[in-house]
């Protein structure tokens, strides 16, 4: 057998093993990128909707003890905040997601906290002007974290 037969076929194994572990390289980075897309999306959602069902929950609280004592409405919805869930799925979040989405979701929380110390205090009243920039505080805050966690999975797509 002649020596450059033997190192044809010696040449041709490295290429062909080196090509098909360089593709199963991009494939497995591919298919990784993808399901920490679909992780953190399922992550954003999970937040942003426990942070909304909070604000709902301390909004009826807060509603349905408005005549009501102070301490009990205070009460009502502080077990509203605390029944969301919203600690777990912060630190979850703060944990789990990319560091840029730390201020966004610290920011989102800030004002739902704020949201709910007017809530437990019943003042400013629910139908002020004063309550409504409140809410929109928390409202602004909440597109500007739809926006950098949108911008954020749209990075990780590319």
């Amino acid at each position: 057998m002649e020596w450059t037969t033997l190192a044809g076929t010696g040449l041709g194994a490295v290429v062909g093993v080196g090509s098909t572990l360089l593709a199963d390289r991009v494939r497995w980075r591919r298919e990784t990128g993808e399901r920490d897309r679909r992780e953190r999306r399922e992550l954003y959602v999970t937040c942003l909707t426990r942070y909304r069902l909070a604000y709902e929950a301390m909004h009826t609280a807060a509603t349905a003890h408005r005549d009501g004592p102070a301490d009990r409405r205070d009460a009502a919805v502080r077990e509203a905040f605390r029944d969301s869930a919203c600690d777990e799925v912060r630190e979850n979040l703060l944990i789990c997601a990319p560091e840029q989405m730390a201020d966004v979701v610290e920011d989102v929380y800030a004002s739902l906290r704020e949201l709910l110390e007017v809530f437990a205090a019943g003042d400013p009243a629910l139908d002020t002007p004063e309550f409504q920039e409140h809410r929109l505080r928390h409202a602004q805050a909440v597109w500007a974290a739809r926006a950098a966690m949108r911008a954020a999975l749209e990075r990780g797509a590319r």
